[in-house]
């Protein structure tokens, strides 16, 4: 199938329903094994892509995935921005209820409000949802992700040494949480710079556009790419946006903004090679770059709007779980195949509402 084809939105398939990555995440499920326990010589990892509000079209793919019984399945996690936090949830053992953070708690001028940036403000409250939603509103268990087998990667940007570290090995909840808050500091949208174990750190997308090749270069010979926009063919050249911001980054640091802009046009042609590998693997490694299919909106990096939020929900969870069952591309599109939430009770007791 040649590669424009898996751009149209008439196109009857964006993906083989034997990929090798496919074949391997159906088979793990099936014999029922654990990170360290596969036995198949192979290393499966699963990349996790952000991008603010965008998010959460990672995270119900995550749910997909948890829903199909496939949480076990994966060797290592790597993970990126908001998908760091909802790699995080996933690892830790959770996903419809945090998923709901996009719905309920980050849909707010709370979490994103661009009126900010004109008076020097972050555009995105990180405070809000470090110390009060993965805080209090929807816990996140770090010393669950710590105890969990499986490798759990956060990228992160080293301003000083214009570097994408790979963060692991965490060696405390306050460590890992860290890591998170860094990978999140979106240039621009927060002013300034976070930090990671005593070194200035931001988004860990800038230097390196998608997780996946993280996991490629830590020697993963299967990869589950979740990526948060839609596929389509890419632009010939990065945004005004995107320029705006590699002017901001140069200012933190001479040569992070160019980075960025040399990241960025690497990744144009990064994805049209994962788009040729959906339909035709090749040789290893073999990588599956889930993502919204061409017809489905693109949900925006600060998007409020909770029906374009909810709907992206569940159409990306239609996609995974498409995947995972062999369902066809037409039967999405057609309506034939769809998600609808799963709706659960959850009552606070009295003392953690006082907490």
């Amino acid at each position: 199938m040649p590669v424009r084809d898996l751009y149209d939105p008439n196109a009857d398939a964006y993906w083989n329903d034997d990929h090798p990555v496919l074949e391997l995440i159906r088979a793990r499920r099936t014999a029922g094994t654990g990170p360290g326990e596969h036995g198949d010589g192979l290393r499966l990892g699963l990349a996790v892509e952000g991008g603010g509000m965008r998010g959460v079209i990672s995270a119900a793919m995550l749910t997909a995935l948890d829903d199909a019984g496939m949480r076990p399945v994966f060797d290592a996690v790597y993970s990126c921005s908001s998908g760091a936090v909802n790699a995080s949830y996933f690892t830790a053992g959770e996903t419809w209820y945090p998923l709901t953070i996009y719905f309920d708690d980050l849909s707010t001028k709370r979490f994103v409000d661009m009126r900010r940036f004109l008076t020097g403000r972050p555009v995105l409250n990180l405070e809000y949802v470090f110390e009060e939603v993965l805080a209090r509103v929807k816990p996140l268990d770090y010393e669950a992700v710590l105890k969990n087998p499986v490798s759990f990667q956060v990228a992160v940007t080293l301003v000083d040494e214009l570097e994408t570290l790979s963060a692991t090995g965490f060696t405390s909840a306050d460590d890992l949480k860290e890591a998170l808050r860094a990978s999140c500091w979106l240039p621009m949208a927060v002013p300034g710079t976070g930090t990671f174990r005593g070194a200035r750190a931001v988004d860990g997308g800038v230097l390196t556009a998608h997780p996946y090749l993280l996991a490629l270069q830590d020697g993963c010979t299967h990869v589950l790419s979740l990526s948060t926009k839609p596929l389509r063919r890419p632009p010939s050249r990065p945004s005004q946006g995107r320029r705006i911001s590699a002017t901001y980054m140069e200012r933190l640091r001479p040569g992070l903004g160019k980075g960025y802009i040399a990241s960025l046009d690497r990744y144009r042609g990064q994805r049209r090679w994962l788009q040729e590998r959906m339909v035709d693997p090749g040789e290893g490694p073999h990588v599956l770059d889930l993502a919204p299919l061409p017809w489905m909106r693109e949900v925006d990096r600060q998007e409020l709007a909770l029906d374009k939020i909810m709907t992206g929900a569940r159409q990306a969870h239609a996609v995974m779980a498409a995947a995972i069952e062999g369902v066809p591309a037409a039967d999405l599109r057609d309506g034939r195949f769809a998600s609808l939430p799963r709706f659960v009770t959850v009552r606070e007791s009295r003392t953690e509402r006082q907490d």
